[in-house]
């Protein structure tokens, strides 16, 4: 063989590779970037690659992909299906049966999709003529009439029940609000807001149980039986000794404010007892008297300095051995102490419990005398006759009494009106300026 065509079949390139793609490494020129990435040698890749697909078709999936439980497991008990269940060879199969027995674990590629699912329904004829009537497309009437599109209600504008029409009778707007549910993102749970609850208070209306017109006392009457009218007449006079008795308690304080801003002596203003010593002259010249200043305090030296820190921390350590003392000591008294606690809770809950009856069955008579706010809600008067002036005949009776404060009155004890104070009218008083017009000023001269 000659060197010459040594040389030829040296620089010979195989056709394929091994895997199947076009081998082009065993080129000698590498000039160039193109030429360097076309002459690479991919065939490991390659069979690394075609491994991966093959145990794809086998498998499934690749096996680096699948968990070591589907692919190992302990035989202890055996499997008698298992030689069913292996691929017989036989000398007499067809080559093409062999290739056709080897179906991949991959499913088909479909050319086009298929849907399996609920077929979509058709078209509404009311949707079929809309559609109709925005294209302006020829539609049959009844009877096969064609319809004119240019005629009224019949172009491209949608005649028809719009959606509030269809939907009209299904919104209250007297209906509570539903809470609506905003969706948070995660992980932000803490950045939003809380929504801020209504306070529920108590309505003392609910519980008040006085009548809106409550029944007259017998001694109102215009001739009432003699125990009823003592009896209602004492309750006017208690009522008007405490009113009595305010009024001069008020005087009384009103009269020491007055006291206290007029001096007792001199007529000078101030408050007695805080008055300024006047100085008198002495005729004996006083001696002065001797003045002792506080030495400064001496710079501690560092031994005095130790001293005091180490005398600062056994004090600390004696104080915390104590303290630890007395914890121990309230160990062993952790049941006692624990049964007293409930004791004292069951007390203080008992006396809340009647507290609050107490004061339920005190609002049940209503508000009369209570303060709410700035008021306080005044006492119905007792309208009561003396003996002279009772009448005992319904033609000499005299009006008593007032319709409209009763009423008023009865509104604020049941709870539906607040308290308020009595607002007496008063007369505007107005100031007459007159003026005279310059007109005017000289008439008398000019006569």
């Amino acid at each position: 063989m000659s060197a010459s065509a040594s040389k030829t079949k040296s620089k010979a390139k195989p056709m394929r590779s091994a895997v199947g793609a076009p081998s082009q490494h065993n080129q000698s020129s590498r000039k160039g970037k193109r030429a360097w990435r076309k002459n690479v040698n991919i065939e490991d890749v390659e069979e690394a690659l075609e491994g991966m697909r093959e145990e794809e078709r086998v498998v499934g999936k690749p096996l680096q992909k699948t968990t070591d439980n589907s692919l190992f497991f302990v035989d202890v008990a055996g499997d008698d299906q298992v030689r069913k269940s292996i691929p017989k060879s036989l000398a007499s199969q067809t080559t093409a049966a062999k290739i056709l027995a080897q179906r991949s674990a991959v499913p088909a590629v479909f050319s086009r999709t298929t849907s399996y699912g609920k077929r979509k329904a058709a078209v509404t004829r009311e949707e079929k003529e809309r559609m109709l009537r925005i294209a302006k497309r020829p539609r049959q009437g009844p009877f096969n009439s064609i319809v004119d599109p240019t005629e009224f209600g019949a172009g491209s504008a949608v005649i028809g029940l719009t959606e509030a029409v269809k939907n009209s009778g299904q919104f209250d707007p007297w209906a509570a609000d539903a809470e609506e549910k905003v969706e948070v993102p995660e992980g932000t749970e803490c950045l939003q807001k809380k929504p801020v609850k209504a306070p529920t208070h108590s309505q003392p209306r609910k519980i008040i149980e006085v009548p809106a017109v409550v029944e007259p006392h017998l001694g109102t009457s215009y001739n009432p039986p003699a125990d009823a009218h003592r009896e209602l007449l004492l309750k006017a006079h208690g009522i008007e000794e405490k009113r009595i008795a305010e009024a001069e308690k008020l005087a009384e304080v009103k009269h020491r404010m007055e006291n206290a801003r007029v001096g007792e002596d001199d007529g000078n203003s101030g408050v007695p007892g805080m008055k300024v010593d006047i100085a008198t002259t002495v005729d004996e010249e006083e001696e002065p008297s001797e003045t002792f200043s506080k030495p400064a305090p001496e710079r501690k030296t560092k031994q005095q300095r130790r001293k005091a820190a180490k005398v600062l921390a056994e004090k600390r350590a004696l104080a915390q051995r104590a303290a630890n003392k007395r914890i121990l000591a309230t160990v062993d008294r952790v049941k006692a102490l624990s049964k007293e606690a409930k004791i004292n809770s069951a007390k203080r809950d008992a006396e809340r419990q009647q507290r609050w009856l107490l004061a339920e069955t005190k609002l049940k008579k209503g508000l009369s005398g209570q303060k709410l706010g700035k008021h306080k809600v005044a006492e119905g008067e007792v309208d009561v006759q003396l003996g002279e002036d009772l009448s005992e005949s319904l033609r000499a009776l005299k009006p008593e009494g007032n319709l409209f404060r009763d009423r008023f009155l009865s509104l604020q004890h049941r709870g539906r009106i607040e308290p308020r104070a009595l607002v007496v009218p008063r007369k505007r008083r107005t100031r007459t300026v007159e003026y005279e017009k310059h007109a005017w000023k000289k008439f008398d001269r000019q006569q």
